[in-house]
């Protein structure tokens, strides 16, 4: 895979991704939308499509991590840390034009929000707030459950006749294949989502998180409220050291 390739397919990837999450995220929250308190199932198996929907896209350009805590787990395993910085920035950039085009497709819904009796916080809709906000316990809730993503991501790519060829990254581990695997990491993300999600939203993924966070600070929407930056550390702290934890323990076992 060239250098082109994997930036073009980690952004084109991730903004797929966060256009389908936080898309959804925006039909349940805000008002005048046809799924309005549509419930957190309705949120999971949308961050879940999105997942599958960015992953078969880039898949044949960059592997599809569309996540720097799979890249890094990877690299983990791996021993191959040459195009992480490559990898990230995509993901990041992808993330940030996903989440502006989920303000521009529900622009309207925004711009109401303005004129409601009881203004409804924005920041949701493109980034991760805790229910209960305990820095430890938030950072540990992102830890275990990204752990509980790359673990079975890497293990997946291992199944004989899982997938049509898989990815691979320096002639090493697989990193995530076509065919069923995409599918099966999509229901993965489902899982999460229904029940480790319940603390902190499951952010399990840096750019899903840091790059609608910019965007949210950046974009002209009224009565945004804060992008509460003190908060931003844990969803990006906590998925890069689950994956480092994750890579090890499939680097140690498999």
């Amino acid at each position: 895979m060239s250098n082109g390739d994997i930036f073009t397919g980690e952004v084109i990837g991730t903004a797929i991704l966060i256009l389908f999450g936080a898309g959804v995220c925006a039909a349940v929250t805000l008002n005048h939308s046809k799924a309005k308190s549509a419930g957190w199932i309705v949120i999971a198996f949308g961050w879940g499509f999105g997942v599958m929907a960015g992953a078969y896209t880039a898949a044949p350009l960059s592997g599809a991590h569309l996540n720097p805590a799979v890249t890094v787990g990877v690299a983990v395993d791996t021993g191959d840390w040459d195009k992480v910085p490559l990898y990230i920035l995509g993901q990041l950039v992808g993330a940030v034009i996903g989440a502006v085009l989920t303000w521009a497709l529900y622009y309207a819904q925004f711009a109401a929000n303005a004129d409601e009796k009881t203004v409804l916080p924005t920041l949701g809709v493109f980034s991760t707030v805790p229910e209960i906000r305990n820095p430890v316990a938030n950072l540990v809730t992102e830890i275990i459950a990204t752990a509980a993503l790359v673990l079975p991501l890497l293990a997946f790519g291992q199944v004989d006749g899982i997938g049509i060829g898989p990815v691979t990254e320096g002639g090493g581990t697989a990193v995530l294949g076509s065919g069923i695997s995409v599918l099966l990491v999509a229901f993965l993300v489902v899982g999460i989502g229904l029940s480790l999600g319940g603390p902190t939203g499951y952010a399990i993924n840096p750019a899903r998180d840091l790059g609608p966070r910019l965007a949210h600070a950046l974009l002209p929407i009224p009565n945004k409220g804060t992008s509460d930056w003190g908060y931003a550390w844990i969803p990006v702290v906590g998925p890069l050291i689950g994956a480092v934890l994750a890579g090890l323990v499939f680097n140690a076992a498999f």
